[in-house]
């Protein structure tokens, strides 16, 4: 994370160009960052559990588009979260001043911000990390190819194939709480054109703690990943 975000700060140049790309192709550049980032986390998740980087079947470029796909809607709903969970904070829990993610950091800047992270994760996370679980024994399944990819998915079948004691034990109480909700509490009072950034650097750890988390050490290839 340090290696990527090095040149934004060193670079006056670099951050003007990706400020104005970003400015430019909102959702292009969500997209791109996911699939490239997320995919990388991914990709050391395997090679902490299995000793390599890819493998046959594993699918990275259905994995990119996946991720990519995901980055849109993770976009998507920090736009949606981030405008909507301060009004109703503001209205029925706590006085926020209008427009305070707008402002410089102050408490009720820190409480905003909390809220989005909170509401964010505990109403769409869960959805979308069992969505994204659901993806990934699909490419599994269909040898890791483009191809497969496009094939229907048995969602129903998988469905059952899911270890629901390690999504509610681990990625559910755990990581939402212990890590995504603090992390995505920092990610909303950060300037709006580092966020998109930091989310999606964020996705490296995604995929290294979802990876790790359901992958089990054993002689064949594990077929229920995140």
């Amino acid at each position: 994370m340090v290696t990527a975000i090095a040149p934004f700060i060193l670079f006056q140049n670099v951050m003007d160009m990706y400020v104005e790309t970003l400015h430019s192709h909102k959702i292009a550049m969500s997209f791109v960052q996911f699939a490239l980032l997320a995919t990388l986390g991914e990709s050391i998740g395997l090679r902490i559990t299995q000793g390599v980087y890819n493998r046959t079947g594993f699918g990275i470029l259905p994995r990119a588009l996946v991720w990519g796909c995901i980055g849109v809607v993770i976009k998507t709903a920090f736009t949606i979260f981030a405008v909507g969970t301060p009004g109703f904070v503001g209205n029925y829990v706590y006085s926020l001043p209008e427009k305070v993610m707008a402002g410089p950091f102050c408490v009720p800047k820190l409480i905003a911000a909390f809220s989005i992270s909170v509401a964010m994760n505990l109403m769409f996370a869960p959805l979308f990390m069992t969505l994204h679980k659901i993806t990934d024994i699909h490419i599994l399944k269909n040898g890791g190819t483009l191809k497969g990819f496009f094939q229907p998915i048995d969602f129903a079948g998988i469905l059952k194939e899911i270890d629901w004691s390690v999504m509610w034990n681990f990625v559910f109480k755990k990581t939402l709480v212990f890590f995504w909700i603090p992390a995505h509490t920092i990610t909303f009072l950060l300037p709006p054109q580092f966020q998109i950034l930091f989310a999606a650097m964020l996705g490296i750890v995604l995929g290294v703690l979802l990876g790790v988390a359901n992958r089990k050490p054993v002689q064949k290839p594990v077929v229920a990943v995140v």
